[in-house]
């Protein structure tokens, strides 16, 4: 199957896939070849593209997900290889966003989104240590 991930800047992934994990919004959904077709809401967190023996990580940043006739397209804010993620700025981010004020519904919307990044990056970091 081809996946293709698209950002606002580019085409940031376009090749043949034998598998893709993507986190939801709600959780993970692995994708095989001959997948039925479907529309999902992209979480923060880790895509894992796998093609023949090799995987490929890469950081998304929220956004959809679109499977329909053995094509996987991705649309989201950023995609970022796993090697890139960095874990110090993950962690400043954290801190940073965990003193954004949250009064308003929408101080709080952001606040938590900004909260959710951090720790899907800082996951992400660890991760790659380990």
């Amino acid at each position: 199957m081809q996946c293709i991930v698209v950002t606002p800047e580019q085409t940031a992934v376009q090749q043949e896939a034998d598998f893709v994990a993507l986190p939801l919004y709600d959780g993970e959904i692995g994708i095989a070849p001959n997948h039925s077709p479907m529309i999902g809401r992209l979480g923060f967190g880790e895509m894992r593209i796998r093609s023949g023996g090799a995987t490929a990580t890469y950081y998304v940043d929220g956004g959809f997900v679109q499977v329909a006739d053995n094509v996987v397209s991705v649309l989201t804010n950023r995609a970022i290889p796993a090697a890139k993620v960095d874990g110090d700025a993950a962690e400043m981010a954290l801190a940073a966003a965990s003193s954004l004020p949250a009064g308003t519904a929408d101080q709080r919307e952001i606040k938590q989104r900004t909260i959710a990044q951090a720790r899907a990056q800082l996951r992400m970091a660890r991760h790659r240590r380990i």
